[in-house]
């Protein structure tokens, strides 16, 4: 054989091989976010929230002389390196959860699925119910410091007049703060 015939034949198995080697994997990555006029920052995993309520008996949900609510499961909103620059300037925050109200309580979350008949009740830690589309009660946040707003969430029957039919349902609410 010639120079040229190995060279070729030795140029042609490298490009073979990086080939090869650049498909053992790949993927992509999106750094997302957003800056805002606040405080306080959010903790990235309080942003985008998946809640499980459970799977709950239409006989728990029934307004049988009981209360007709599930067990609440706790949620927060987590604030992180909160800067209070003047004492009394911007140290309160609320929370505003805006969404498609139940027509069995317009006040609260309606559910979105084929389960009916019920609607999501929300509350803060206090146990205070928390109204759609209205502030919360103020929170202090303190400042240099981490600051958990806590809720909780619960299924509740929407009534005596309420038929309850079993099925799966997904509700998304948005919140957002307002400091004062």
């Amino acid at each position: 054989m010639n120079a040229k015939a190995i060279a070729i034949i030795i140029g042609m198995s490298l490009i073979a091989s990086n080939a090869y080697a650049a498909n053992e994997g790949a993927g992509k990555i999106t750094f997302t976010g957003s800056i805002i006029d606040a405080p306080c920052s959010i903790e990235p995993g309080s942003l985008e929230q998946v809640i499980p309520l459970g799977a709950i008996s239409s006989l728990a949900l029934a307004d049988n002389g009981n209360t007709g609510v599930s067990q609440p499961e706790p949620f927060s909103i987590e604030l992180k390196d909160c800067v209070i620059t003047t004492a009394g300037t911007k140290d309160k925050v609320s929370v505003t959860f805006t969404g498609a109200a139940s027509s069995y309580d317009p006040t609260s979350l309606g559910l979105i699925g084929t389960a009916e008949g019920a609607y999501i009740l929300i509350s803060q830690a206090d146990g205070a119910k928390v109204t759609l589309n209205t502030p919360t009660s103020v929170q202090t946040v303190t400042n240099g410091t981490n600051n958990t707003l806590s809720f909780t969430a619960a299924l509740k029957g929407g009534g005596a007049s309420a038929e309850i039919k079993p099925g799966s349902f997904q509700v998304p609410t948005n919140f957002v703060l307002s400091y004062q």
